[in-house]
């Protein structure tokens, strides 16, 4: 049967499902039909699909493209109802739709404590809240932090906890470009948060746990005290943690970043390479087998509990539940003897997922790692053979190379966009490093095997923790380079699917020598360099002073076309966790470079002058006396002076306070009252985000 376009889209009926799946995933999200919309269209579209299944066959087959299109806004009608459902905040039962504050709050943890810089935090649900006496079961989930102080909190995981304390509504820094943190909480039914001293909560004589839970929790921290007992150094235990269980709490920070750029965090990450090295063992272990009568169902139900139980071990993130999903639909195949189209394997794994939680959509190692397999697939061998070795070992070596190329292709676009830089040592990297975290990987399996073995277990801990930091050291020196990675790439939505256009549109054209296709390529291309272009000219023109919000410190920034100055605090600029968060992703948006002064900037602190404005910068107790008013159009109030606003209201003439999040919160609301009874314009980085001021 000849394998042409058309063929090959009727033999893969997931991939045809899950793009209006999709469709109706973002649809709901960001239009949120009410459920009476919701019900009206399925209605309107599932009745005519039903109507079809009476019609005679020769007519379906006339009207076999209408009945396509009513398929089609089906299954996007179930994307749309899906998203419904899993949204909490459109249960009726929601904690958000019933609490006041005041009231009492029971609620569970669902995890065991992680240690931060000042807290213990942890999810928990909300079991009920009591008010006017009486208890009115609720759901939904909540962050909790306990207040580090001397001792660690008597609770862990099924602890159920009693506190009057007002919940917070989780809100974004505020400051342009960061990261969306309320709504990656929201995709997890997450919209409060609450802050614990010891003599704020009480803990209950009950507890709430799931015994599989538990299990899998207790199978965890063995893992992670077996490797702490044997690993002794921190940055290795870290890693060794992350690389066979994805537990990051005890990764550096630095290290991280420094995985990043060379385009390896993959490794620490896990993800389907984990799951992939398992499934080939556990394949080959079956091998030795002979009587395939005896081993054929067998075979399929411990590889598929082995997967399974290490997914959950691992957490279920979405990358390795994805993984776990597809290599389950690749075993019931293969029990079943039927071969499937890897496309379609691919495309229904994906839609399982979605319809378990469409939130998926928007998680970056679900777009990853599906674009990472998909482009291994397409473009593994036209790669592989741009090169023909006869050695065995050299051809392994450029096999390796090949998929690392080929796995570049798809997954570019989603880095730039999410990342908004390019790790350009990711093929050196990924040579060494891959192979070598496998061996890693097989080598803390075999540590935990012979475990009571202290004898053995020290010899292989040894050399564990010898290529552990000869992978650390490695990725450090190379992220030491000054080409190491290309920063500062901002690219919209529309930017990343044009990318995606030019890249499948070129590679056809290369593959199939397509001339419409090297035209649509083109013509993408064209349309890209125009809107960067566009864009270039705005960001010359741009002229602002940003405030950042920034807990606990001071941090400005004076942005003159494509050059920034800063004034704030070192500790700020030092810490390369907090700035990368904060402050790194506005000059990434706005596409600005250090500089050493700006022309339209006049400093004379506490007084500057920026083009014709004049701004009074109050980050110390200041006296001031002037005869008259003296007009400024700007204070800036940081770092918790003494001053009142009635004060300052009597010497300066002033258009705008703006209050940093380097301010108490008493002061700061203090401010915001005196300015509100004498009209003055005030506003708090802490309470709205970033301050920016265009001029």
């Amino acid at each position: 049967m000849p394998s042409t376009p058309i063929y090959l889209w009727k033999q893969m009926p997931f991939v045809r499902l899950i793009i209006p799946l999709m469709a109706g995933i973002i649809l709901q999200w960001y239009l949120q039909f009410s459920l009476s919309s919701l019900i009206v269209f399925v209605v309107s579209v599932g009745v005519p699909l039903l109507f079809f299944s009476f019609l005679p066959l020769s007519l379906k087959y006339s009207l076999q493209w209408l009945q396509g299109v009513t398929v089609t806004l089906f299954i996007a009608a179930i994307g749309l109802l899906t998203t419904y459902n899993k949204d909490i905040s459109n249960h009726t039962d929601w904690l958000g739709n019933h609490y006041n504050e005041g009231v009492l709050m029971l609620v569970t943890l669902q995890e065991p404590l992680v240690e931060k810089a000042k807290s213990y935090k942890a999810e928990a649900t909300v079991d009920a809240i009591q008010s006017d006496g009486q208890w009115q079961k609720v759901t939904g989930r909540i962050l909790v932090y306990f207040n580090k102080d001397s001792t660690i909190p008597k609770v862990k995981y099924g602890s159920r906890v009693l506190f009057l304390k007002p919940l917070q509504l989780i809100k974004n820094s505020g400051n342009p470009g960061s990261f969306d943190y309320k709504r990656y909480n929201a995709f997890q039914d997450i919209y409060h948060q609450v802050f614990l001293k010891k003599d704020e909560y009480t803990v209950t004589t009950t507890t709430n746990i799931n015994p599989f839970k538990q299990w899998l929790i207790d199978i965890r921290f063995l893992v992670i005290n077996t490797l702490r007992k044997y690993i002794n150094t921190d940055r290795e235990a870290g890693v060794a943690e992350a690389l066979l269980i994805g537990y990051r709490d005890d990764l550096d920070k630095d290290l991280v970043q420094a995985y990043s750029n060379t385009g390896v965090v993959h490794i620490i990450a896990i993800s389907g390479l984990h799951l992939g090295m398992i499934y080939g063992v556990l394949r080959w272990g079956f091998s030795f087998f002979k009587r395939k009568k005896l081993t054929r169902w067998v075979k399929p139900a411990v590889i598929l509990s082995v997967l399974w139980i290490f997914t959950f071990i691992a957490g279920g993130v979405p990358s390795i539940l994805r993984s776990a999903v597809m290599f389950t639909f690749i075993v019931l195949a293969e029990t079943i003897s039927r071969k499937s189209s890897i496309y379609n394997t691919l495309a229904a794994s994906a839609f399982v997922m979605l319809c378990y939680n469409p939130f998926f959509l928007w998680d970056v190692g679900f777009q990853l790692s599906y674009t990472a397999v998909l482009s291994i697939v397409v473009f593994f061998k036209p790669v592989h053979n741009w090169f023909f070795i006869r050695n065995k070992s050299l051809n392994w070596l450029w096999e390796l190379t090949a998929v690392t190329i080929a796995a570049q292709v798809l997954t570019t676009p989603i880095i730039f966009y999410h990342f908004h830089q390019f790790p350009l040592l990711f093929l050196i990297t990924n040579f060494v490093v891959v192979p070598l975290s496998s061996i890693i990987l097989f080598a803390e399996l075999a540590l935990l095997a012979v475990s009571p073995l202290p004898v053995i277990a020290n010899v292989i801990s040894n050399v564990t923790t010898g290529l552990l930091r000869f992978m650390n050291d490695f990725i450090e020196r190379l992220n030491q380079l000054p080409f190491a990675v290309y920063n500062g790439i901002q690219n919209t939505i529309f930017q990343t699917i044009l990318l995606y256009i030019i890249i499948i549109f070129s590679c056809w054209w290369l593959l199939q020598k397509s001339k419409p296709a090297l035209f649509t390529a083109l013509l993408a291309g064209l349309l890209f360099i125009t809107v960067e272009s566009f864009q270039n000219i705005q960001r010359e023109k741009q002229s602002k002073l940003i405030v950042y919000n920034v807990p606990k410190l001071q941090g400005i920034d004076f942005f003159e076309g494509k050059k920034y100055l800063f004034f704030g605090d070192t500790a700020l600029m030092a810490d390369g966790f907090i700035k990368n968060f904060h402050i790194q992703p506005c000059r990434t948006l706005h596409k600005v470079e250090p500089a050493e002064y700006l022309d339209k900037l006049i400093v004379g602190l506490p007084f500057m002058q920026f083009h014709e404005k004049k701004i009074l910068l109050l980050d110390q107790n200041f006296t001031f006396e002037s005869p008259r008013k003296i007009p400024v159009d700007l204070i800036v109030i940081s770092k918790n002076p003494q001053v009142r606003i009635s004060q300052l209201a009597a010497v300066f003439d002033c258009r705008q306070y703006v209050f940093d999040a380097s301010n108490s919160v008493w002061k700061i609301s203090k401010w915001k009252k005196d300015c509100d009874s004498l009209h003055l314009p005030n506003y708090s980085t802490l309470d709205k985000g970033a301050f920016e001021w265009k001029l």
